[in-house]
């Protein structure tokens, strides 16, 4: 994927949700990626992605930011731009298609 620079958007929304920058660069590199069937890609943390974060990070950071590890992004699949961040919320699932 070429890029992975935020949209106006994506920068305003993880303001508003307060989801620190550390979370979408985490979630390039350690998330699991689905794509959305609308032309982007979906990267949210599984339990693999989270024990590979604590096995290259430290188990002591990623406590401290557990309360993230429930956010995702979207992705463009044709530029790697991140599109927009969020939180999931209850029990909702990252729908896979």
């Amino acid at each position: 994927m070429p890029s992975s620079s935020n949209t106006l958007h994506a920068q305003r929304r993880s303001q508003q949700r307060g989801i620190p920058p550390l979370i979408s660069h985490w979630l390039l590199d350690y998330g699991e990626e689905q794509f959305d069937g609308h032309g982007g890609i979906v990267r949210y943390f599984t339990p693999q992605a989270v024990r590979s974060l604590e096995r290259d990070i430290g188990r002591d950071p990623v406590r401290r930011m557990s309360e993230f590890l429930r956010c995702y992004l979207v992705q463009s699949s044709v530029d790697g731009a991140v599109i927009t961040v969020g939180k999931r919320h209850g029990n909702k699932h990252v729908r896979r298609h």
